[in-house]
C-alpha cells in the first residue's frame, strides 16, 4: 500500500468503504517513519500503534504530536535534556479530544527546545532535516511535525505556535500550516513558554485536513481559563475581499516577492477582491514588541526547572548558587539566553522601561491591526520573507533567524487566526503565503485558503 499523496480525508473514505483500514494506514506511515527518521529526524519518540479496532471521526488513525504536547504515559521532553525522562500523567485536552474521536498517537516530534527557535536546530536531540533538501532547515519551532507530514511519515500533526512556530515550517517544506485565534484550541497540557501568545496549531498537506482537525479540537475548555468557543458553521460560497499590505511583501527577498505577487494576479483573476495598501505604522515595533513579552514569560515559566520541582536532580555540596548553575545546565544555550534576556526585562528597573511598553505596544498594535482589517475577510501577506537557510548558517548569525519571524509575530500578538499555504515554487523549496483573520474568524480563514488553494494548485502533497 502507498499512501503518498492522499490526504487525511481520502484516507477516512477509504476507511469507510472497506477498501483499506486503521491498521494498514497506520502500519505504512510507521514503517515510512522507520525508513526515514534517521535521515530527517522528524520523531524524537516514535510508536508502533496497536491493532485494537477504534471508532470515531478519526477511526483510529495515528497522528504525529509535537513533543511539547502532554501524552499520557509517553515521553514528553520538549526536545530538552532538562525533560528528557518526562513522562505526563495526564493528556493535553487537544490529544483527550482526539482519542475520544478514535485517534492514536504516531509520535512525538523533534522541535526547538522549548520551542525557542525558528529553525529545528535547537534541539537537544539534533535538528530536523528539510525533506525537500536534507542540507537546508525545515524552520521552527514545530519542525518534526511539518517534516512528518511533508516526507508522508504522517498524515497530519499537531504543533505550537508561538511567533510562527507552525508556519514557518508549513511555508519551508510547502505544506498547509494553521495557528488557531488564541483560546479556539484549549491550551491545558501545552507546556508553557510565552502563556500569552501561544496556541496548539495544525499541520496537514490540505487545507480541508485541517479544517476538519481543527473542528473536533476546538471549543471551550474548563480546564483552560482562556479558552473560549469560536464560530465552527461555514458560510455559503462567498467572494472574499482581501487586504495586501505593501510594506510587508517589501520585508520579502525578489524571488518570494516575485511568486507572491504572481499568487494575487491568480487569485484576483478569479474573482477575489484585492486591496492594497502601503503600510503597518508598527511594523518596526513588531519584533521587539514580541520578544521581549516572549523572553519575559518564558524567564518566569522556566523557573521551576531548578532540579528540586522539576528537572534532574543534582548532586552539590556547594552553595545554592552552586546548585541552581548545575541544576539549570541541562538547558541548551538558546533557552540560557532567552531565560537571562527575559530575567533582565523583568529586573527591577527595567520592568516598566521593556516589559510594560512591550505590552501597550501590543495592545496599539492590535487597534491598529483590527482597524485596517476591518471591512476585510483576511489580510494576505508571505509566510516567511526568505527561503530556507543551510543548518549551521544561523547558528553564525543568530540575528538572521529572528528578524525571519517579521511577518508572523503579528497574529501571536494580535490572537488572530493565521493560515500558511504553498502560493509558489523557488527550486525546490515552497513560497508560503499567509492569510490573517480576525480573532474568532478561524472557519473564515480556512475556507478562503481552501478556495486558494484551488484555485493555485501548490502543494508539496509528500510524493517523492
Amino acid at each position: 500500500m502507498n499512501l503518498e499523496g492522499y490526504s487525511l480525508l481520502s484516507i477516512l473514505k477509504e476507511i469507510e468503504r472497506g477498501s483499506i483500514n486503521a491498521e494498514d494506514v497506520n502500519d505504512f506511515y510507521y514503517k515510512k517513519s522507520l525508513q526515514l527518521n534517521d535521515k530527517i529526524n522528524a520523531y524524537i519518540t516514535l510508536l508502533k500503534p496497536d491493532d485494537k479496532k477504534i471508532n470515531g471521526n478519526l477511526k483510529g488513525i495515528a497522528l504525529a504530536i509535537k513533543d511539547n504536547i502532554s501524552t499520557k504515559g509517553i515521553k514528553t521532553t520538549c526536545a530538552s535534556k532538562m525533560l528528557e525522562s518526562y513522562v505526563p500523567p495526564y493528556d493535553a485536552t487537544a490529544v483527550s479530544k482526539l482519542k475520544e474521536q478514535g485517534g492514536r498517537i504516531l509520535g512525538k516530534t523533534n522541535m526547538d527546545e522549548f520551542a525557542m527557535g525558528s529553525s529545528g536546530e535547537n534541539s537537544a536531540f539534533g535538528p530536523t532535516r528539510n525533506p525537500l533538501n536534507n542540507d537546508y532547515v525545515t524552520g521552527g519551532s514545530s519542525s518534526g511535525s511539518a517534516a512528518a507530514v511533508a516526507a508522508n511519515m504522517a498524515p497530519i500533526s499537531l504543533g505550537s505556535d508561538t511567533g510562527g512556530s507552525v508556519r514557518a515550517p508549513a511555508s519551508f517544506t510547502g505544506i498547509v500550516g494553521f495557528k488557531p485565534s488564541y483560546g479556539a484550541v484549549s491550551r491545558y497540557g501545552l507546556i508553557a513558554y510565552a502563556n500569552s501568545l501561544e496556541v496548539i496549531g495544525i499541520l496537514g498537506k490540505y487545507t480541508k485536513d485541517v479544517k476538519f482537525l481543527f473542528k473536533l479540537i476546538a471549543g471551550k475548555d474548563p480546564l483552560d481559563s482562556t479558552s473560549l468557543n469560536v464560530e465552527l458553521n461555514e458560510k455559503e460560497q462567498f467572494k472574499p475581499k482581501i487586504l495586501v499590505i505593501k510594506s510587508f511583501v517589501e520585508l520579502s527577498k525578489d524571488e518570494v516577492k516575485k511568486e507572491f505577487y504572481r499568487s494575487i494576479s491568480k487569485i484576483d483573476e478569479e474573482g477575489f477582491e484585492v486591496k492594497f495598501i502601503d503600510s503597518f505604522s508598527l511594523t518596526e515595533y513588531l519584533l521587539s514588541a514580541y520578544y521581549t513579552i516572549a523572553c519575559a514569560e518564558a524567564s518566569t515559566n522556566l523557573s521551576r526547572y531548578d532540579g528540586i520541582r522539576y528537572g534532574p536532580k543534582v548532586e552539590s555540596t556547594g552553595n545554592w548558587r552552586d546548585y541552581i548553575t548545575k541544576a539549570r545546565s541541562f538547558f541548551g544555550p538558546e533557552v540560557k539566553a532567552r531565560i537571562m534576556m527575559g530575567t533582565f526585562i523583568l529586573s527591577a528597573g527595567y520592568y516598566e522601561t521593556y516589559y510594560l511598553r512591550a505590552l501597550q505596544l501590543r495592545k496599539l498594535i492590535r487597534q491598529e491591526f483590527e482597524k485596517i482589517v476591518r471591512g476585510y475577510d483576511a489580510l494576505y501577506i508571505p509566510t516567511m520573507p526568505v527561503l530556507p537557510w543551510r543548518i549551521g548558517e544561523a547558528i553564525e548569525d543568530p540575528k538572521m533567524a529572528y528578524a525571519s519571524d517579521v511577518l508572523t509575530v503579528l497574529p501571536n500578538l494580535t490572537g488572530s487566526p493565521a493560515l500558511s499555504l504553498p502560493v509558489g515554487r523557488i527550486r525546490e523549496f515552497f513560497v508560503g503565503g499567509q492569510l490573517i483573520g480576525l480573532r474568532g474568524d478561524d472557519i473564515k480563514v480556512l475556507k478562503i485558503a481552501e478556495m486558494m488553494e484551488e484555485i493555485l494548485k501548490v502543494k508539496n502533497d509528500g510524493r517523492n
